[in-house]
């Protein structure tokens, strides 16, 4: 049985008790104080990228990301306030750091291009692209992966990786495109009608745009029929439409005029012997 005597409490209290309480308080102000300031510093970080106009996504994750990492720095002063060796603790979260790193390779290059994505902005939601061998609207731009909608509205999920080691096609990065179609004629039409009825369409088209001026040329001589470019400019938004519906009118407009669109034909002769 313990005996322990006023002065013996007194002691103590001084030794040990008083001292643990001041350090604890000394971490809880560290800790307390220390968060107040990296509140205000990820605000201020977080103020400086909005006004460099990065995604918003790439913005939370970057102060995600700083506010993690000033957030160990506190937590590591404050555990050093109360005698933990931080020393210890520094060399344990390294070797997990790296564990983990070596670990997740795949995701880590997936995570790299995803940010190289964010920041150097290839293209954006919403916009048509053709990417690691997908064709589809971007529907969000994740730091692991990109989430596509194909034409006929299929989802697809393709890692960033992929998408920024390969080529980028955005189709929606301009704001017109040229419209490439081609049309034929048979050798005994009338070459100069067709040429003519070609350019009036394209002038009488709304969607068409009048600079950079369309072009309407003889393009080949082939095996069955005399072939024409037409390459007209438009809005982004009005490629298919322009694409589609022209098409339908040539052919509408050439069976008027009497025009004939040949297809391919083999002529077969048979001799007889007596």
């Amino acid at each position: 049985m313990f005996d322990f005597t006023q002065e013996d409490m007194t002691k103590y209290l001084d030794d040990y008790i008083l001292p643990f309480a001041i350090n604890l308080a000394m971490a809880i102000v560290i800790y307390v104080v220390g968060k107040l300031v990296v509140k205000i510093l990820v605000s201020g970080f977080g103020k400086l990228l909005e006004k460099s106009k990065y995604d918003d996504m790439l913005i939370n994750f970057l102060k995600s990301i700083f506010n993690a990492v000033l957030m160990l720095f506190v937590i590591i002063a404050s555990l050093n306030e109360l005698g933990v060796d931080t020393t210890s603790l520094a060399a344990i979260i390294a070797a997990a750091g790296l564990a983990i790193g070596l670990s997740l390779q795949g995701s880590l290059q997936n995570f790299a291009a995803g940010v190289m994505l964010l920041v150097f902005r290839p293209f954006k939601k919403g916009d048509f692209v053709d990417a690691a061998g997908v064709a589809g609207s971007v529907k969000s731009i994740g730091v692991f992966s990109t989430i596509m909608n194909t034409p006929d509205n299929k989802e697809i999920i393709v890692p960033n990786g992929k998408i920024y080691g390969d080529n980028i096609i955005n189709f929606s990065a301009k704001d017109t495109r040229r419209v490439d179609m081609k049309f034929g004629i048979g050798y005994g039409d009338d070459l100069l009608l067709a040429k003519k009825l070609l350019e009036e369409m394209i002038v009488a088209d709304e969607r068409v745009l009048a600079d950079p001026a369309p072009v309407v040329a003889v393009a080949e001589l082939g095996d069955s029929s005399v072939n024409f470019v037409v390459r007209p400019w438009v809005k982004s938004g009005d490629y298919w439409g322009v694409m589609f519906g022209f098409t339908e009118a040539v052919k509408l407009r050439f069976d008027a005029e009497g025009i004939s669109i040949p297809f391919p034909q083999m002529d077969v002769h048979v001799h007889k012997q007596d």
